[in-house]
């Protein structure tokens, strides 16, 4: 099904961004929003685009003393041809109802969403970056919105879709990082809302990626929430590794977010004939790799910054070096594969790239 949206375009218009190479990540947002509502007698209604504003919300709303929320992190491309298109979204919307799902927040139409982005995307056209390396950002989020106290499923909820024009996530862009395995808190336990993009998750990493960064890393590697001893996923980004010739990379066991780059690198990887293996990684195995010199390459994987190298890791006190601390040919491989079918710049063998408009 698709809904009917309203579209109320901006009397304001916003000046683009002037210098592109200067976006950065997150800090600019385009003209337009879309919002819908939901309540349990109507289902999802009133979908509009309006200009980008704040959000009036009940003091008393869901949201804010439970926590029920999700969120998507995807992406358009302004491709060589002149095309805009979305990378794999059916993947997004389908994780984003699995979210739903767990959170006790009410499904969208799969088809109906799509539209959604395409439609939103479509309007905010010129707002999609031209430099190379840049991509319009898009984050559908949804929310519970009870005017009331008191823990329950949710039986009103607002769905969200802004853009941002954005360049590199990490500073470092493909130079590569310092991360720092961390051994006290943890992220999520299987049973949870690990397997979620859920804001909890993310607010449950901010200690320790706040001591990491004070120690001067990047992110920090998470350890399983029961055992301590199993890699999970880096800060933001699921995790891969090139141990003695395959590839590695943790397990989706219900604690790690099962995530669209992940899965394409696998998919990817697999098809070029590269032994990859989705299974439990202890530490300790991990860190004798990387003293060995058996870890040849390290990375992480995800929407926002694609696959970003990992030169440094950290652990008991002591630092690892992985690939001389320069990025690795299998991560320059992926990399520039990955960008170049979301880019256009090579032929989409895999059908991944969705069409939404000409540039």
């Amino acid at each position: 099904m698709k809904y009917e949206i309203s579209i109320t375009k901006t009397t304001e218009p916003k000046a683009k961004p002037a210098d592109e190479s200067k976006l950065g990540f997150g800090k600019v947002f385009t003209d337009h929003m879309f919002l819908m509502e939901y309540n349990t007698e109507k289902g999802w209604h009133d979908a509009r685009i309006v200009p980008f504003d704040y959000l009036p919300i009940h003091p008393a709303s869901t949201v804010l003393h439970y926590g029920a929320e999700i969120f998507e992190g995807m992406k358009a491309y302004r491709t060589q041809n002149g095309d805009i298109s979305l990378f794999r979204p059916m993947e997004n919307i389908r994780r984003l109802n699995n979210s739903a799902d767990r959170l006790c927040l009410p499904k969208i139409d799969e088809e109906g969403c799509l539209d959604i982005l395409k439609t939103i995307v479509a309007l905010e056209k010129d707002w999609v970056p031209h430099e190379e390396g840049t991509s319009l950002y898009i984050r559908p989020f949804m929310f519970g919105n009870d005017p009331h106290l008191g823990v329950h499923a949710v039986h009103n909820a607002t769905f969200v879709v802004i853009c941002s024009p954005v360049g590199a996530y990490y500073p470092e862009g493909l130079a590569p990082t310092k991360i720092a395995i961390e051994s006290e808190d943890v992220r999520a336990v299987r049973g949870g809302t690990g397997y979620a993009k859920c804001g909890g998750n993310y607010a449950a990493s901010l200690r320790a990626g706040q001591k990491a960064e004070d120690r001067g890393y990047t992110q920090v590697l998470w350890l399983d929430g029961v055992e301590r001893k199993y890699i999970e996923e880096v800060g933001s980004m699921n995790v891969m590794f090139k141990i003695n010739g395959t590839i590695v990379t943790p397990a989706l066991t219900g604690s790690v977010l099962p995530g669209i780059t992940r899965k394409s690198c696998v998919e990817m990887l697999r098809s070029w004939g590269y032994p990859v293996e989705e299974r439990l990684l202890s530490v300790d195995e991990l860190i004798a790799a990387a003293a060995d010199g058996t870890l040849e390459e390290a990375w992480g994987t995800g929407t926002a910054a694609v696959v970003s190298p990992i030169g440094h890791l950290s652990y008991d006190n002591k630092e690892y070096t992985v690939s001389d601390d320069k990025i690795g040919s299998l991560t320059q491989k992926l990399y520039d594969a990955l960008t170049g079918i979301q880019w256009g710049k090579v032929e989409d063998t895999y059908h991944w790239c969705e069409f939404v408009c000409k540039g």
